[in-house]
């Protein structure tokens, strides 16, 4: 799965990490500096569903927008294994 934070953030005019996490906390979602850090820069190993339903409020998305599946990276016992056919 691809996160896509960052970029859907930036298509709707939020540059910085501390912008979004402001916008967050008016909403009702209070995230440390690091859990914020962690959510901009990379991809969160998991995510409460209505901490997702926050973001996608305070970014006007649906989760698909954040959430890309990516098939071909799916690991299958520790192997990569090529998903999908073209």
């Amino acid at each position: 799965m691809k996160w896509n934070l960052r970029l859907v953030a930036a298509q709707r005019g939020i540059w910085k990490a501390t912008e979004m996490q402001r916008q967050l906390a008016e909403r009702g979602l209070v995230i440390s500096a690091g859990k914020m850090s962690g959510l901009w820069s990379k991809t969160p190993a998991s995510l409460k569903l209505d901490d997702l339903d926050i973001i996608c409020a305070v970014l006007g998305c649906g989760v698909g927008d954040l959430l890309v599946p990516e098939p071909r990276q799916v690991v299958v016992r520790g192997e990569s294994v090529a998903g999908g056919a073209e």
